[in-house]
């Protein structure tokens, strides 16, 4: 029997399973243009390290030990032993926001907390499942539709599914303009999704500007020290972008570093895609379970703008609260385009976007939360 025959034979129908999940991300990628600076590697390595004794990964051959693979080499140093690569990416996140709509109306800031609402309920849904408290609170997380902090929180708690929430992760991201309008238009009427609210920009000075991710970081390490890498990090990227010094170093962080950092992060990331620890009944919850977690999110972001309304004389029109979750920009682009649906005279999209900025500075403070709490409460 030949190499090649032999190689074949080895396949697995877990592997030929991930064959197809890997060309999946690959397809919505390149044919839909789904995050496809994510999913494109991440479909791709989802391949490589399903092939039979794939040099891409650590394996023992013969006569020459133990060879370490790229990948399990990337996700070791890059991932596992530091966390660096979604640190990292917080920098060039955190380059490319303007904090400007949420500064010039900071009851925005508000639903960035609302928003949050579905990371719990998923972690408590994930615990009646059966799954245990360290990889529950990682699920939730899911609902923070932030890609970075997903895996960042699932790989300090030590997850054993930290390859199904990436893919949950982005997949959802990616799938925000089809799940937002669902969940909104369950907990909303035509008449709600119709308020008008009238844009009238504020200046914010300079000084603000460089004040608030500072005072954002001080408060997020008072509060949640846990939180202080995930939030520093975002933070320190847009101190770069608002000090007025530093504009090239500003552009490289958006442009540069964040796309680099993002294509190693897809392809490292499916180190903990192998095809016998991804396919499994777990994997498939996971995955719905993210959904009820951007639904829950979601909804819960409009709720909170109609509690707001019955108490409030200038009325807020819910939609703009279910941009409260992290997927930025996304999000405030869907509540602009609903919006306009509903009223073509309407425009929604700076205060949906102060929103959308303020669930950033949420997700990021949520993660550092869970990851204070939970190991706190295995003692």
């Amino acid at each position: 029997m030949d190499f090649l025959t032999e190689g074949i034979l080895s396949i697995t129908w877990q592997q030929v399973v991930m064959y197809v999940i890997g060309g999946l991300l690959i397809w919505l990628a390149v044919k839909k243009e789904m995050e496809p600076a994510l999913l494109l590697p991440m479909g791709f390595g989802a391949i490589l390290v399903n092939i039979p004794m794939s040099g891409v990964l650590t394996q023992t051959m013969e006569g020459a030990g133990q060879v370490e693979g790229i990948i399990d080499w990337l996700f070791e140093v890059g991932i596992h032993a530091s966390e660096a690569m979604p640190l990292l990416l917080f920098i060039g996140i955190g380059a490319m926001i303007d904090f400007g709509p949420v500064l010039s109306n900071p009851k925005l800031l508000l639903f960035g907390a609302a928003a949050q609402f579905g990371v719990f309920l998923t972690i408590t849904v994930a615990s009646l499942l059966g799954f245990d408290l360290v990889d529950s609170a990682a699920i939730g997380i899911i609902g923070a539709a932030d890609g970075p902090t997903s895996i960042l929180v699932s790989l300090v708690l030590g997850s054993k599914y930290i390859g199904a929430i990436a893919v949950a992760a982005y997949s959802y991201m990616a799938l925000v303009p089809i799940i937002q309008p669902f969940a909104i238009k369950l907990c909303t009427t035509k008449k709600e999704r119709r308020i008008r609210m009238p844009y009238e920009p504020k200046s914010v000075s300079r000084m603000t500007r460089l004040l608030f991710p500072i005072g954002v970081t001080l408060v997020a390490g008072l509060v949640a020290p846990a939180s202080v890498s995930l939030v520093g990090f975002l933070m320190f990227g847009n101190l770069i972008r608002e000090c007025g010094v530093l504009e090239n170093l500003s552009q490289t962080a958006q442009k540069e570093l964040a796309n680099l950092i993002t294509l190693l992060l897809g392809i490292t990331i499916s180190a903990s895609m192998k095809a016998e620890s991804f396919i499994n009944v777990q994997t498939v919850m996971i995955m719905a379970l993210g959904v009820v977690a951007f639904v829950f999110d979601t909804m819960a972001g409009c709720m909170f703008a109609k509690i707001i309304n019955l108490f409030s004389k200038n009325k807020i029109n819910p939609m703009v609260g279910a941009a409260g979750i992290s997927a930025f920009p996304m999000s405030s682009r869907v509540i602009q385009k609903m919006g306009l649906k509903e009223d073509p005279t309407n425009h929604l999209l700076m205060h949906a976007v102060g929103a959308n900025v303020a669930g950033q500075i949420g997700s990021v403070i949520v993660g550092g939360v869970i990851l204070g709490l939970v190991p706190g409460m295995l003692l």
